[in-house]
């Protein structure tokens, strides 16, 4: 939970010129989905869907596939770290190449 609130903050002190604050909002742990739920107003600057995992032992490729699975049509990121670690993201490869083209 501690991983999808940080998700949260940061996606909301990027866009807070744009959203309100309950366009971005943590899903409640257990439920399934997208693990950052945005509001269609969101959705619309957003194009990013978003699994977060904080674990010591990830299996990324059964997690990556969760975050596709969970995506509704949008490019699945997958957030990941373990106990004192960075945050690090997950995301195909394309899609990456689009980020850094833009720049």
């Amino acid at each position: 939970r501690k991983l999808q609130n940080l998700v949260r903050d940061r996606l909301r002190s990027v866009f807070t010129e744009t959203l309100e604050t309950n366009d971005i909002e943590s899903q409640v742990m257990g439920m399934s989905g997208e693990d950052i739920v945005l509001s269609p107003a969101a959705k619309k600057i957003i194009k990013y869907s978003f699994e977060c995992k904080n674990k010591e032992r990830l299996d990324l490729w059964k997690s990556l596939e969760q975050a596709e699975t969970n995506s509704q049509g949008r490019s699945p990121v997958l957030v990941f770290k373990r106990n004192r670690s960075k945050v690090y993201v997950a995301l195909e490869f394309e899609q990456f190449i689009k980020l850094i083209k833009e720049d």
